[in-house]
């Protein structure tokens, strides 16, 4: 049996106590699943990081123009739902929503375009055609007729590039965005 972190976190230096090891009976079947893991196939990518210190995506952003139709863009459309809307003071919200499937996975914060460099940064990218952001799909195909139903305006239908398909829509408050699936 392994110790919980906490219970080791007690012992000093000065200690002299065994931390017993779990014999490969115990732990075989885990140390198969976890050799075929993401996390084990990563660490021998990068056996320079401690997995203690990986580091995840938390949050990330998109600037909008108006935080409420986006709420309602990037819920009632999309499907996402809202985790947090706190006041900012005047009309800003900190105002995030997640994928229903994993409520407690990356936050996308739909964040006011109220900064001067916001507005030529967003316009470059759209003329560029360059999504600020990239959402994964189950049917990118199936998606894009489902959104286009819902008067969804696509800036690229679904096309297959290699081992991944993608299409890119206007989310109406000034981005472009991927939806994707891979093979």
């Amino acid at each position: 049996m392994i110790r919980p972190v906490a219970a080791r976190a007690a012992l000093t230096p000065h200690s002299l106590v065994a931390i017993p090891v779990p014999s490969t009976a115990e732990w075989g079947p885990r140390l198969s699943e976890h050799r075929n893991s993401r996390a084990h196939r990563q660490r021998r990518l990068r056996p320079d990081v401690p997995e203690s210190t990986a580091m995840k995506i938390h949050l990330t952003s998109v600037f909008v123009d108006d935080q409420e139709k986006a709420l309602r863009f990037y819920t009632d459309l999309l499907g996402f739902v809202k985790k947090h809307d706190v006041p900012l003071g005047g009309t800003d919200r900190w105002l995030t929503v997640v994928s229903p499937e994993e409520p407690d996975g990356t936050e996308l914060l739909l964040e006011p375009s109220g900064h001067p460099a916001v507005q030529p940064f967003r316009t470059a990218l759209v003329r560029d055609g360059i999504p600020a952001a990239s959402f994964a799909v189950d049917d990118v195909p199936a998606e894009f007729e489902r959104l286009r139903t819902l008067g969804v305006h696509f800036t690229q239908e679904p096309r297959e590039m290699g081992p991944v398909t993608t299409a890119v829509l206007d989310d109406t408050c000034g981005n472009l965005i991927q939806i994707v699936h891979s093979q």
